[in-house]
């Protein structure tokens, strides 16, 4: 059966070298980040929960969590949460088999709570939220797709990636990444949800950033400009040893505060959805972790889906993962575009289209870089069960 593995030469611009790039990721704790979050490791829990009580995983999506604004009332020194934040974890699982039921939602809570108890210390995971299940069987002709051979494809459907990183994309991410790492032990102060926007135009580069501040550490709105102000410089320094002398670098901070009508993105838990943002897997960063409108990008949500047949998690992540390898064997020049397209009910390990794009204007090589890209394709369609494994472990990134 054929793999339908198809290599072309694009001639045009890579977007790193063209003249605009946007480039945007939500942070951890931006309430879409939370609700993939939440949902990748109610998935991954029920795949743990399955091979310890049947041997195997079954079948399962927990792709639509929700969450919805609760009310705080934020002040310097400390406020309080007014209404709590209210989680619905939704989806389809196997609940039961023939001669026993499976723990599907105590697993599913489970998890979900003790991953905000473990990212989110500002926020108290038993009465500052309001956490739901509504987990129920899957339908009859999933699970018999599913059932039939783990490697059917239960969608038609198609995942992308792309590779390598641009600069502006990995002073994106890695911007965020800080924030949300080791600078918590330098700004006390600082929430989880930190937002990063970058717009470069030819080799200027404007970053905003949006972070919220935690009430309780700060004292009053002189304190707060101080703490924002130490934030600002010590992201600008971070940015500054990524983009060095390549890019010229412009950052802006919290560019909604205004002081003069004591306006500040002041919180109670360093999370925005306490009053102001609901959320929903699917909304945020793609499987890379960054939202690029410049280049291609599936609207599928990758987060909560099965890591055994659907094609929105698997495909998302293979792609990225076979442009990744491509491009470490071509031209740091080379843009690569991966797309892979599944029919339902037909194996995963064989797509109906496989794309492989590469972008330069310098197309002397191609020859010999298709015979590469086509090699690395066929690799990772066989070893499909290690994206399975590698998804279960947490060892690759959805959002």
């Amino acid at each position: 059966m054929a793999k339908n593995i198809y290599v072309e030469g694009v001639k045009e611009t890579p977007v790193p070298l063209g003249k605009v790039e946007l480039v945007e990721r939500k942070g951890i704790g931006h309430p879409d980040s939370v609700a993939d979050a939440l949902a990748e490791e109610v998935s991954r829990a029920l795949c743990k929960m399955y091979k310890k009580e049947v041997g195997t995983v079954l079948h399962h999506n927990t792709d639509e969590t929700q969450i919805a604004a609760g009310q705080s009332s934020p002040k310097f020194g400390g406020g309080c949460i007014v209404d709590p934040s209210y989680i619905l974890l939704v989806g389809r699982a196997t609940t039961h088999l023939k001669d026993r039921d499976l723990p599907c939602k105590p697993t599913a809570l489970k998890a979900a709570r003790e991953y905000m108890r473990k990212t989110f210390p500002n926020l108290d995971a038993d009465s500052e939220v309001i956490l739901d299940a509504r987990i129920g069987q899957g339908s009859d002709d999933l699970r018999g797709v599913y059932q039939t051979s783990k490697f059917l494809a239960n969608d038609t459907s198609f995942g992308v990636g792309y590779a390598p990183y641009s600069l502006t994309d990995r002073v994106v991410l890695e911007t965020e990444e800080f924030i949300n790492g080791k600078l918590k032990k330098m700004i006390k102060g600082t929430g989880q949800d930190v937002k990063v926007m970058a717009s470069r135009i030819n080799k200027n580069l404007t970053l905003t950033v949006a972070c919220a501040m935690v009430d309780k550490y700060i004292d009053d709105a002189d304190h707060y400009i101080s703490a924002v102000q130490e934030l600002k410089e010590r992201v600008y320094d971070n940015a500054l040893k990524i983009v060095k002398d390549d890019l010229k670098l412009k950052l802006d901070v919290n560019t909604g505060d205004n002081i003069k009508k004591k306006v500040f993105y002041l919180t109670c838990t360093g999370l925005s959805q306490e009053m102001g943002d609901d959320g929903s897997v699917g909304r945020g960063n793609r499987a890379n972790g960054l939202i690029t409108p410049y280049r291609p990008m599936s609207m599928e949500a990758t987060s909560g889906k099965n890591p055994i047949t659907h094609i929105g998690k698997i495909y998302n992540i293979m792609s990225r993962l076979i442009a990744e390898d491509v491009a470490e064997k071509v031209s740091d020049d080379v843009e690569v575009r991966v797309r892979l397209l599944s029919q339902i009910g037909k194996p995963v390990t064989h797509p109906l289209t496989a794309n492989v794009q590469l972008v330069t204007k310098d197309q002397s090589h191609l020859m010999r870089w298709k015979r590469d890209a086509e090699a690395i394709v066929d690799g990772w369609l066989d070893n499909v069960d290690k994206i399975t494994e590698m998804i279960i472990e947490g060892k690759v990134r959805t959002f």
